[in-house]
Order: C-alpha cells, then structure tokens, then sequence
C-alpha cells in the first residue's frame, strides 16, 4: 500500500492513502535513510509504502520514495544527528516577528541557507505588524528591502488584525505550503487567520522570558479549504544548522554565489584573503553589511546579534 505522512508524534506516523483513508503506521525495526543520521528517518511529506494484515491495528512502513527536497536541522537533544522538519515542499513560509519576541536575524539566515542548500524555495512571512512603533517598522523596512534584492519574497501581515492574508493565500493556492518559525512568532495564529477551517491551537508569550510557547506539539500536514496543504511544525526557539564546510557556506549566500568565481583564490574564505571579490562588493554596498556579518557568524558558528534601531533608522535613511 502507498500513502503520505501527514502526521508524526516521534513513535507514530499517520498515512494517509490515495483514497483518503488515514491508517496508523509505525517504522519496520530496521528501516534506516542510507547517508544521514537522523532522528526521525520518516517526516510529514514523505511518500511512504507499507503493509497492513487486515486483522492488525497498524500499519508497518518499509520503504520511502526518494525525496524531492527536504527541511533539516541540527537535533537538540542528539548534536551529531539532525531531525528533518518536513519533506517533498513546494514553498517553506518562515514566519517572523520584530515584536515579542524578536527573531533574530541569525535564526532567519541559518533557516534560509539550509532551504537553499536543500532546494526549497522560501519566503519570510513578517507577523504582528499592527504591534510595530516606528523604530520597528524602520527595521522592517531595511529587512524587506535586503532578502528582496537577494530574491526572498517578503509579506508583511497582522494574524490577529487580518491584515495582509490575501496575498499569502494567493501564493500558498494548490501547493504544499511548510509553515515554520521560532516561538512565539504568532505562526499558529496566522494559520487560523489563513484558514478559520482548520482552528490550530494557540498559546500566549510568556511574560517572564519574553518568548513563546510550543502551541504546536507534533509536526502535522492539513488540506486547505481554497487549495493545497499546510505543514504545521512545532515551534522553534533555536535553529542549529547540521554541518557545511567553510567553501558550502557562501554558495548557499546568493548575493556571493555568482561572485565566488572573481575571487583571487578558488578556496577564498571571504574573511581574509586580498582581492576577494566578497568583500570587495560588502564595501560597495552590492553585498549588504548584515548580511556578511551573518556569514561571518555562521562560518564561527555563533549567532549574530540583531543589528540596534538606532543604526537601522540610520540605514533606513539611506
């Protein structure tokens, strides 16, 4: 039998057949993914096959069709394997927000660069607008005009509000749709805003550390009522990037990618060689400056801090 993951709780995998059908699965004992360490080696999107007696009351998977793209990141508890967020995605919607809390910059860039190593498209989906004074919108407006120069489509929305959800419906129609996000983010929220169909559980901030709350326990696939699915993922509070080299890292960068064939050397870092045609356009101004400064973090494997309203208001001038 065939179906699609659409729901896993870590033991679990619930399929569901060509015919609608949703049968309760688990994975046969020694079902691994040849070439990758992970924690969960099924995730919601994966083309699965099966069997199913009829006098059993579960499915057993066996075998999963190749993937077309995937969602990886670095596992929290297990720091040398990873846990895949979603497979087989037509576009991965990072949902952020400027207020309660903040995403940091870091956490967008190390998202989009592992979405481009794996090919999925991405989009930044800015939430809570309608909470943002003007220092914040002055921050909103440099983010938006820095990923759309680079070619990451920008929405700027309010759940709560209803403002801003047509176009994202639009560009969500007839596709599989990943949503993600750190906590707190509002992501549950806007998914109900999307489609009042599917009433996602929501959560509040907590007050003591100003972030969110998981709302979303397991990572679950919907149908949407004008068209498509939507993954629901849990919740992130900390994106860890499984592992790149130093000479993978610039390529997954667009605005370095074309540029890395101009550089005096074929292994330039881009942090301290001479005639590096990286830096060179970080000075220009062709390569924004938060931009390198997040590079610079990722190859250091720290995390950048979100650049001060005071220097975004000055930029935003500009």
């Amino acid at each position: 039998m065939q179906g699609i993951i659409i729901k896993t709780t870590g033991s679990w995998y619930y399929v569901q057949t060509p015919e609608g059908a949703i049968v309760d699965c688990k994975i046969k004992g020694n079902f691994r993914l040849k070439g990758i360490k992970t924690t969960n080696p099924v995730a919601i999107g994966d083309h699965v096959f099966f069997n199913k007696e009829v006098n059993e009351a579960h499915g057993v998977i066996y075998e999963i069709e190749t993937r077309r793209n995937c969602i990886i990141r670095k596992s929290v508890n297990l720091s040398k394997q990873s846990h895949i967020l979603a497979a087989n995605i037509d576009e991965a919607f990072l949902v952020v927000s400027l207020y309660q809390p903040r995403t940091p910059q870091g956490f967008m860039d190390r998202f989009i660069l592992t979405a481009e190593a794996y090919h999925v498209p991405v989009s930044l989906i800015f939430n809570k607008v309608d909470l943002y004074d003007a220092d914040t919108l002055a921050l909103l407006n440099v983010y938006i005009q820095m990923y759309q120069a680079i070619g990451y489509r920008c929405y700027v929305c309010s759940a709560t509000e209803k403002q801003g959800l047509t176009s994202i419906q639009t560009a969500m129609q007839n596709k599989v749709n990943l949503f993600s996000g750190n906590s707190g983010v509002g992501k549950s929220a806007l998914i109900n805003a999307l489609d009042p169909s599917l009433h996602i559980k929501t959560g509040n901030i907590s007050t003591y550390h100003n972030k969110g709350k998981h709302t979303t326990t397991f990572a679950e696939m919907h149908p949407l009522s004008f068209g498509g699915y939507i993954m629901d993922t849990p919740g992130i509070r900390e994106f860890g990037m499984v592992a790149f080299t130093t000479e993978e890292v610039s390529l997954y960068f667009p605005e370095m990618r074309h540029l890395k064939a101009h550089c005096q050397f074929n292994n330039c870092t881009h942090v301290h060689e001479p005639r590096c045609a990286i830096k060179q356009a970080v000075e220009e101004n062709k390569i924004h400056p938060w931009r390198y400064k997040s590079y610079l973090a990722i190859l250091k494997g720290e995390e950048v801090e979100t650049p001060g309203l005071i220097e975004n208001k000055q930029d935003a001038k500009k």
